[in-house]
């Protein structure tokens, strides 16, 4: 019964994008803005899918790319490449970090029957950032936790090397 009161509060809007031939969703409710690539300046000592920081109207904003952080080949950015600045968690606080996406897609509507929650696929296969699997037409979308997909002590390290 706990399993369908959470598929309950997934229901809403997301804003979806490819990586790759997959697709993928985050609440709309975490996006702040999506901006074009725009020039990075890279940090030293970060993991390799911390792309660097932007300065965006002042403020320096950490950029990850969802393809290396997800153990994907790194791509060259096309003219559909962008960045699109959420809002994560970090235990009271918030802060606003980049994701480098290959396509921003559309604004979809998930409503409670069109999302299961992930499968399982064993213990040593980490799937806690994955909120569920909407199915749209005759695809399916993951639904990212985007506060999940970085954790508190990574964002630590790139709030503090920004």
């Amino acid at each position: 019964m706990e399993k369908l009161v959470e598929m309950g509060k997934m229901e809403g809007k997301y804003l979806t994008f490819a990586l790759g031939s997959e697709e993928y969703g985050i609440g709309i409710c975490k996006v702040k803005e999506i901006i074009g690539m725009m020039p990075v300046t890279t940090v030293p000592q970060m993991p390799t899918y911390v792309k660097g920081v932007i300065n965006l109207r002042g403020k320096v904003i950490p950029v990850v790319s969802l393809r290396l952080k997800f153990g994907m080949t790194d791509a060259d950015y096309t003219d559909r490449s962008c960045i699109i600045v959420v809002e994560v968690k970090m235990n009271a606080d918030t802060m606003l970090i980049g994701v480098v996406v290959d396509t921003v897609s559309e604004v979809i509507n998930m409503r409670e029957a069109e999302i299961e929650p992930s499968p399982s696929f064993g213990a040593s296969v980490a799937t806690n950032y994955i909120l569920g699997m909407a199915k749209a037409g005759d695809g399916v979308k993951i639904l990212l936790d985007i506060d999940k997909v970085i954790d508190t002590q990574e964002i630590e390290n790139i709030r503090e090397a920004a």
